[in-house]
Order: C-alpha cells, then structure tokens, then sequence
C-alpha cells in the first residue's frame, strides 16, 4: 500500500472510530434543569408542566420563553446534494446533518434537531417542514440538490414566519462574498464595473451572483457557466430552469475559457480543475480568483498563484490562505436571527453578515488566533481578506450585525439594546476554548521526546499512535519485549512507525543510570544493589531517562496510583531551582468553560506559604498557556464570616499571593458556589476583587480539592485534563486510573510544551 493510500485508509478508520466511539454519534440531548429530586420532576413534568402549556396556549409566543425553541433549529435535508457525495440519500447524509449541528452548538451555541426526509419530492420536504416548525425557532436547510432547493426556501420563507435558510446557497454566498469586498477594495476596483465569472450553476453558484448582485455587482457583468458551457442565448437551453434563465447572456464565450478572458473575478462552485493555468493567464490585472469546490478546488492555489502571482486566491481549504468557509456564516446569522426573534433572513441581514465579516478582517488579529494558525503575521491583505473560522470574534460581529439588520429592516419581534446584546455575545466567548489549540501549535513546532513507562498499554499505544500522526511530540514506549509489543501494534491495527520503543533490560546506559541514581540517594539510606534494583520499575527507569536526557519528559499513571509516579519524579528530578514543592492542576471544561483546579492531586494540608506558592506556579502555568488567571481560594466560609485556623490560613495565602503578584486577581476565602455567581458576590460582598468569574480554584488541602473534582466531573460530566504536575524541573504528568485516550494526548503535548520550556530555560 502507497503511502497516500496509506494516509487515506487511515483516515477512514479513524473516521468511523470517531463516530462510533466512545459514543455513538456526534451529538446528544442532555436537560438543562434539575432532575434530582420528586419536587424536580413534579415541574418538569406532571403537574407542573401544565402552567407554561396553558400560558403558550394563550399567548403562542411565549413558547420561546418556557421552551427551547427559541434556541433550537433543525437542519433538514433529503440528502440529494450531500457534499461532495451527491445523491447518497436522507440516511447516509446523517452524519453530515449532526455534524452541521456540532458546528451550531460549537461555535454559536445554538441547539439542533437534525431532521432527515426520505423524501426526493419537494412537496413532501416542504409538508414536513411545515408540519414540523411550531417546535424550531429556525429551519437550516441543507444538502438538497439544485433547483428544487430553490422551490422548496422560497415556499417555506414565505409560508413560515420562522428563518428558513438554505445553507449551501447562501452561506457560499455571504462568506465569499465578505472576501469579495475587501479584494476589492484591495486591488481598487467598483464592483459595478468589476467582470465577474461564475463557474456552475448549481445552487451555490446562482446564489452567489445573486448576492454579488445585491452586494452592487451589474447583471450585464456577470457570465455564468454550467457543465455545457457558458450560458449564452440560443445554445438551445435557456429557457429550461427559471432559476438560471436570468443569467444567459447575448456573448460569443461558449465555454470557461473564453469567459474568463479579461475577466476580473472568478468565482468558482463547480469541480475541480476546470480552470487551468493557461486560462487565468488572460484574466485582467489583479485578478480575484475564488476556487470553492469542495474538497479539490477548480484550481489549485498554489497552481494559481504561479500562473498569476498578482492574484488575489480564495478556496475552500484550509492549508492556504483564504478559506471560505461556511462556519464563518451559519452560526452567527442564525444566532443573531434567533435572538431577535426574527421572522426572516432577509436580504439586508445577509449583506450585514457579509460586511461585518469585511470588516472585522481589517481589524488588528489577536495573538491568540495567530498562534492557533501558526502564523504570527496575519494581517489585513491579500493572503487575508477573511477572519479565520476559529476567530472568536466573530460570534458578536457577525451575530450582532445579523440583530441590526433585522431590527432595521421590520423583521425583527424582539428588538434588542444592541450595546447591552453586544456585550452578552463578547461573554459568549470562551477564549480558554482554544486551549489545547494552542498547546498542540506549541508542541509540534518543537516535538520533545516524551516517554511511557506503561508502553504496553492499549491506551498508551492508541495515544502514541495518535500522538505520532499529529506531530505532537516524539513517543518514547518503555517494554518487556519489543517484539511482543510490536505485535499488540498489529493486534490494535496501529502503527507503530514513528514510536520509538526501548527494552529497560538491554539499554546500554542502564549501569550509567545506576551509577547516578546511588549518587543521587547514596545519602538516603541507598545502597548501589538496591539502587540496580529500584531501577527495575519502569517509573523510576523512565525519570532516569528524562533526568539524563534521553528523553524530555514523561506521562505516567494509567495502571497504577499517583505516587507510584510522584515518588521516583521527586527522588530524581526534584522541584526547580529555587522551589521547594510541586503540586497537582486540573483543567475542566464544563458549559464551554474552563476551570484549574489546583492542589488537587499532590499536597495533603498545605500552609499558607505553600497555598501561595502553588496558586503563583498555577498562575504562572496558566499564562504559559496564554490563559489569564482569576483565583478563589476556597473554604467553607466567606471572607471571615467564620474565623478558625484553616480560614485565617487562606487570608494569609491571599495577602501573600497579592504582595508577590499584584497583577493577579486573587480573593478568599470564598465558599465555590459564592465565588462562581458573580451577581450574588457582588451584592453582597462589593469589595471582593473577583471581578469576573474566577478561573482558578484554589483548594485548602487535598481533601477538599480531590473530591470536588471527582464529584464535578462524576455529576456534570465534566471534561478534565491532569493532573499537570507543576513545579518539577523537568516535566512529568501524572495519568488518572482508567483515563482516556484524550487525556493521554492532551498531557504528553502538555508534557512537550513544558519540555521546550525547560529547553529555552537551559538555553539562557
């Protein structure tokens, strides 16, 4: 097997392993109030639940107060245009539909139903539809082929008084339209007078030039292509789709070629490589050339920057400059569609959607979304006439100019202060989201050598593998027998190519590993024998190797307790220069947002001191990964209400942390739930200076901080990374029993990070 091949059969596996694994799908419904107790059940359903029926009855709008609906929208589709697919039908297309719903909620926080009709009659997608809106507050509709998606939008828009929103049409349109604008702007042309050719007449494409059309473009300046050809009057056809007869021109350009000769802008959503080099030769100066097919554009970026260096080049991929992508549009219309009420998406929130993409991608790029794409120099230009689609900001952009526009055209039922909905959006976003984004930049620019003494592990070899295939670090798998282990790679159906795997029994420095390992605890009590014999366990073989430098780091835990890992890392590495403890952090994610947990896994009753010392190595840590810190040292009172030593203990650590580091947000002690509702806090303690919701938990001792994790992450689900060991010299990360695969990649690019560090430190 070639190595595209390769690649390709294993991107299918993992493919079908994600949708299958650990849970079946890609989405799920989980309730959003209390189901704990008989007094819950009682409101959620009977008898409770009869009091907002009978007010929707009343008054059906409050349907969107007592309900989802209101945040609930249903991509709908039969399945005759799915992708690159075609017509696979409404039940293969399912997997795209839940993942359409995976971006809503991922990027907009909007819910949804994904609806598949089985159904190639359009009537009968238009029925069900109708038949189903009273329970969405929008209709996405999604992959039907051209024109009955046509037929299909303009009835329901007209039928519904909810959004109905074909994506594939208007989403192409609305995003390459932004990009449209400002290469434009950049090559100093008036889209009135700008020649535009469209290359397919499918529904992206005819929307497209209807978009640019109300964007300013002339008709009269626009040629359209399908697979005959250009479309010019009398080639036989022209009156056969209503949705294409306004588009056939009086021209003597019969096929692309001609068309694009002198052109000024290529527009293409068609198949790939029907425009060849040769042709965009002819084009006029500057041309702007949109290749959009999906996955393989019309022509290649690089192919077009080549033939045409003083081009302006946009596709729908994202290893190049300038992708239109359809998640830079969708979310955020419907977002701000929904949060207005609104009965339509107009024409004038489309064109607004469009320039507050424009326009946003003039703005100064956060770092933040540089690092997520490696590129330190994005800015407004020709390689960047459109936000990336992992920019943040463009949930209050986009959305609140979609609110405006639908206030400002009479759509609108629930106008909103649009300042104060502004400010509600910016609270929406979740910049700890690209957390590991920016661990795993970090971590493949410079991959450490990172190793596992638990090599033999299922776990640890899907993760190595996994780790390997994305360039995160360079896996190090300690084993009894290689042979053995490379058969368990065949076993598991992963590779092993890229994984370096080491039999302890056989190194070559083991008695150079001895010999320092007696030096180090010669005066503890360890004789030479004995310190041969420690070096039999693999944890303690695995830190001799990061203490003496062939390897970089280590992640360990998976088959055992966490001081079976802890106790060789500090008899061997020790804390940094300067230190004098370690401890444990957790990341959680929970409701999009992201809490450390600290000391959660290594100090049993910490002093005051030592609270201080680790909320500063957690701070520090969490700057490291471009996260600002916000601490709650937490206790069982609030701020005094109830002195005794463990509360006086926390007000010194507060006054510690705030004479080394003043910068730093820091209040206690605060019992949890006061220092997460910030309303409360501020009503009734308005001196306290957790001004935003804190991101740091601080706990008293081990007790308190294990157990809040485990409950949290049993009750609510919780995603949690770590332990991430913090304080040690070099970097060893401790692995829960039973953890995931997840958590075994996230800490070895962690552990990599941390290496470099270390690196950049020795370099100095």
């Amino acid at each position: 097997m070639n190595q595209p091949d390769k690649k390709k059969e294993g991107l299918r596996k993992a493919a079908l392993h994600y949708h299958e694994f650990p849970r079946r799908g890609k989405i799920e419904v989980v309730p959003t109030k209390p189901t704990v107790t008989q007094e819950d059940l009682s409101l959620a359903y009977t008898p409770g639940v009869a009091e907002p029926c009978l007010e929707i009855a009343r008054d059906p709008s409050l349907a969107r107060r007592y309900t989802a609906k209101g945040n609930l929208v249903a991509v709908l589709s039969n399945g005759t245009a799915v992708l690159g697919l075609g017509n696979i039908g409404a039940l293969a297309g399912k997997p795209v539909m839940e993942g359409k719903g995976v971006l809503f909620k991922r990027f907009a926080d909007i819910d949804v139903f994904d609806i598949e009709v089985d159904s190639e009659d359009p009537e009968e997608v238009i029925r069900t539809a109708r038949s189903i809106a009273p329970t969405f507050g929008g209709i996405n509709l999604e992959d039907i082929k051209a024109p009955e998606c046509f037929y299909i939008e303009e009835t329901l828009k007209r039928e519904l008084d909810i959004p109905v929103f074909h994506d594939d049409q208007h989403g192409t349109a609305i995003i390459s339209g932004a990009a449209l604008l400002n290469a434009l702007e950049l090559t100093g042309r008036d889209i009135s007078k700008t020649k535009i050719v469209v290359s397919g007449a499918g529904a992206a494409g005819i929307a497209c030039a209807n978009f640019y059309i109300s964007l300013g473009a002339k008709l009269e300046n626009i040629l359209m292509t399908d697979s005959k050809g250009v479309l010019w009057e009398g080639r036989g056809d022209d009156d056969t789709n209503k949705y294409k007869k306004k588009f056939f021109r009086k021209t003597t350009a019969h096929d692309l070629a001609d068309a694009v000769r002198g052109a000024d802008v290529f527009c293409g959503a068609s198949m790939a490589n029907v425009l060849k080099p040769e042709m965009i030769r002819f084009m006029a100066d500057n041309p702007i050339i949109f290749a959009m097919a999906n996955p393989d554009p019309e022509i290649p970026y690089t192919d077009a920057k080549a033939a045409r260096p003083d081009a302006i080049v946009a596709t729908g991929r994202s290893d190049y400059p300038n992708q239109v992508n359809n998640v830079l549009g969708f979310p955020f219309i419907f977002r701000g569609a929904l949060d207005v009420e609104a009965t339509h998406i107009n024409e004038e929130m489309k064109r607004a959607a469009a320039y507050a993409l424009a326009n946003l991608a003039k703005e100064e790029v956060p770092d933040a979304v540089k690092r997520a794409y490696d590129d330190m120099t994005i800015s407004f230009g020709p390689e960047y006439i459109i936000p990336k689609p992992f920019d943040p900001r463009v949930l209050f952009w986009a959305a609140s100019a979609v609110a405006e526009a639908a206030m400002k055209s009479g759509v609108a039922r629930k106008p909103v202060d649009l300042e104060a909905y502004k400010e509600t959006l910016r609270e929406k976003v979740d910049w700890s989201r690209e957390f590991m984004r920016n661990i795993y930049i970090s971590a493949k620019k410079e991959p450490k050598r990172i190793v596992f003494p638990e090599g033999d592990d299922p776990k640890i070899i899907w993760a190595a593998s996994e780790i390997v295939q994305e360039g995160y670090a360079k896996p190090i798998l300690l084993a009894r027998s290689k042979v053995d282990l490379l058969n368990k790679f065949e076993e598991l159906h992963h590779d092993s190519e890229g994984i370096e795997i080491i039999e302890p029994k056989i190194w070559p420095y083991r008695e150079e590993y001895t010999d320092e390992y007696f030096r180090l605890r010669q005066r503890k009590g360890k004789t030479r024998n004995a310190a041969s014999l420690s070096l039999k366990n693999y944890f303690y073989f695995g830190t001799m190797m990061v203490h003496m430098g062939h390897a970089d780091g280590m992640v360990a835990g998976v088959t055992v307790n966490y001081p079976e890992v802890l106790r060789p890392a500090l008899k061997i590495i020790g804390p940094k220069k300067g230190g004098k403890l370690v401890a444990g952090m957790y990341m959680l994610r929970h409701e999009r947002k992201s809490y450390f947990f600290a000391d959660a896994a290594v100090n049993i009753n910490p002093t005051a001191e030592e609270m201080a010392e680790i909320t500063l190595m957690a701070a520090e840590e969490m700057e490291r990964m471009h996260m600002e810190p916000r601490v709650a040292m937490l206790s069982f009172s609030n701020f005094g209400s109830v002195r005794s030593p463990e509360t006086d203990k926390i007000t010194k650590a507060v006054e510690l942390v705030r004479q080394r580091r003043s910068n730093i947000p820091v209040d206690g002690p605060v019992q949890p739930d006061m220092a997460l509702d910030q309303e409360l806090l501020a009503q009734l303690y308005p001196f306290a200076d957790i001004r935003r919701r804190p991101n740091l938990l601080i706990f008293p001792n081990l007790d308190a901080g294990n157990i809040s994790l485990r409950l949290v992450r049993h009750l609510s689900h919780a995603n949690s990374i770590g332990p991430i060991i913090i304080g040690l010299a070099k970097p060893v990360h401790l692995l829960p029993r039973g953890t995931d695969v997840y958590n075994i990649v996230n800490l070895a690019a962690i552990a990599c990070v941390d290496a470099q560090k270390v690196g950049d430190m020795v370099g100095v």
